[in-house]
């Protein structure tokens, strides 16, 4: 596992049940909300500032991904992509990375494809059972719970970034 993880330049990151907890509320005027862990999205940022890239690929399409992407300084979001290998593929092209480069979290059956294609496939706790032989790594939390959180850190640790990403914490 730890091979796979020093090869990461990319993770990818599906959006609900995985950045979320799989809950869609809209309001009485239609207005969508989503929740997101704060602590996802420090590990994001401390991704970011080793050097890694962070995108997401979503089957839905949601303005409150956007802004959480752009809020995140993610520049590669894809929504609505029910074939989630068109924009993967798309995203390679525009990074010049390849498979084994690439971690991808999922948690249900849409993103299978792309769990056997990317060098380190993880999944949330939570994730439909027929992903889980698919993932080289199922976190403890649940998606929207810190499962997102979980994977950065041991991609940080396993390429040797943690120390010095999170050393401004410890002065």
């Amino acid at each position: 596992m730890e091979e796979r993880l020093k090869k990461i330049k990319l993770l990818i990151l599906d959006v609900d049940g995985v950045l979320t907890d799989g809950r869609i509320i809209f309001d009485s005027n239609g207005v969508e909300s989503k929740f997101f862990n704060v602590k996802d999205g420090h590990g994001i940022k401390m991704l970011q500032r080793s050097g890694i890239e962070v995108g997401i690929i979503s089957g839905r399409e949601s303005q409150v991904v956007y802004n959480r992407a752009v809020e995140l300084g993610i520049g590669q979001v894809y929504q609505k992509s029910l074939d989630k290998l068109v924009p993967y593929r798309q995203m390679l092209e525009a990074t010049g990375l390849c498979d084994e480069q690439v971690a991808f979290m999922g948690d249900d059956v849409i993103d299978i494809p792309l769990l056997k294609r990317v060098g380190f496939a993880a999944a949330p706790a939570d994730a439909v059972q027929e992903v889980l032989p698919f993932a080289h790594f199922v976190a403890r939390n649940r998606g929207g719970w810190g499962a997102v959180r979980e994977l950065c850190d041991l991609i940080l640790k396993a390429q040797g970034s943690w120390e010095s990403v999170t050393s401004r914490y410890y002065v």
